[in-house]
């Protein structure tokens, strides 16, 4: 009998311990707040650089592009629309202007800098100091537009000639019912307040307000003499206690949106996404044409585009597609730019960095500049152009 029972009990012992190894996974390891996951013999890290599926290693790329807001939407479209199709390449997205594109590319705080008009020779310079070859090409077309905040108006759009343009951001006109405004506008001339006009511009270091400012010097003497150009500058609207300055495009449209009776530039796609009226400018045939595609590719077709190579890109003109002359040409287009480093030596991306940024570039330059991969608000690159940055992006060393 106790032979019997000394045998129940071991079995009794031996079912859970069965039981309990039938039960563990002895694949599984997961690590929380730390690097590692595996799953069935897999490995995969996470907030670092590692993906394993089925054994096969695939290392996560963290790329960052900083500068210019002029192209924010068509960036965030393009790295919103790559990263579906190539998920292993990581690319953060930060704003801060033009002016701070290039002091963080300079520093090495961003693998692609960002910058509306061309690096200037002192800067271009600085970047070759580093040792390395720094690389500047066109990235999409943008047009600067001119919007308000009238109620009693709404989205009306309004006609400025290029004397009144210059006169209200020089602060020569005051107020919106302005008889040279009025007589532009007679259909909505009985509704334009006698209210004091508001200039709303940037507060950073910004390639849009350089692109703007180039355009009032080219079209009114005496902006060039008072004020001229630059991503930062004096505005007269400030000394008359009318002026006051938004942190980038998305800034100035908060601003604005919260000044009644001002008045703003900025780039396109953001009137269209805020919903936002925009004023017909007078173009240098005396036609008055408000900023859409098609307004826009007639800039682009209407003159002939000079791109320096990419190598010397401190001597790109940025004059070159304002003030288009053609009746159906908007006046205030540009080229944004992309700013990269050859990476002589592996001097600032390593060898993994350097085929993901080439990678996303060739992308960027082809299928990105397709109209379906374009946010509204911009056009996409003549051909001449774009190949200009794929030689570019070729000549990045691994």
């Amino acid at each position: 009998m106790k032979r019997i029972l000394a045998i129940i009990l071991g079995l009794c012992l031996i079912i859970p311990m069965v039981s309990l190894s039938g039960c563990t996974d002895t694949g599984t390891t997961q690590t929380t707040g730390g690097e590692t996951q595996t799953t069935g013999g897999n490995t995969q890290t996470t907030g670092g650089n590692t993906q394993t599926t089925s054994g096969t290693t695939q290392k996560v790329i963290q790329l960052r592009t900083t500068g210019a807001s002029f192209p924010k939407n068509q960036i965030k479209t393009w790295i919103a629309k790559y990263q579906k199709i190539n998920p292993n390449v990581k690319i953060e997205y930060q704003g801060g202007g033009s002016g701070q594109g290039q002091k963080d590319f300079l520093k090495g705080l961003t693998h692609i800098g960002r910058s509306d008009t061309p690096v200037k020779e002192k800067m271009w310079n600085d970047l070759k100091g580093t040792g390395d070859q720094p690389l500047q090409f066109p990235e999409i077309v943008g047009a600067v537009v001119i919007t308000y905040n009238i109620p009693e108006i709404g989205n009306h759009n309004l006609k400025l000639s290029r004397d009144v343009l210059a006169g209200i951001f020089i602060g020569n006109i005051e107020y919106w019912d302005d008889e040279r405004i009025k007589s532009l506008n007679p259909d909505v001339a009985n509704k334009l307040p006698h209210k004091k006009i508001t200039v709303v511009h940037r507060s950073d270091s910004s390639g849009t307000t350089a692109i703007f400012t180039t355009f009032l010097s080219m079209i009114s003497k005496e902006w060039e003499e008072k004020v001229g150009s630059g991503k930062l500058v004096e505005w007269p609207t400030d000394k008359m206690e009318r002026g006051v300055g938004g942190k980038g495009n998305p800034g100035v449209i908060n601003t604005l949106k919260n000044t009644k009776y001002s008045i703003a530039y900025t780039e396109l796609s953001y009137t269209i996404e805020e919903k936002l009226p925009t004023a017909a400018i007078e173009n240098r045939n005396g036609k008055y044409v408000i900023p859409k595609d098609d307004t826009i590719k007639k800039a682009v077709s209407g003159v002939k585009s000079n791109i320096p190579d990419p190598k010397e890109g401190y001597k790109e003109d940025t004059k070159q597609l304002l003030d288009a002359p053609s009746d159906n040409a908007y006046p205030i287009v540009a080229f944004t730019h992309f700013l990269v480093w050859e990476n002589i030596n592996n001097k600032h991306y390593s060898t993994e960095e350097a085929k993901a940024i080439k990678d996303f570039l060739f992308w960027v330059l082809t299928d990105g500049q397709k109209p379906e991969n374009l946010a509204p608000g911009y056009v996409g690159l003549p051909q001449d152009v774009a190949n200009i940055g794929l030689k570019a992006a070729k000549s990045i060393k691994e």
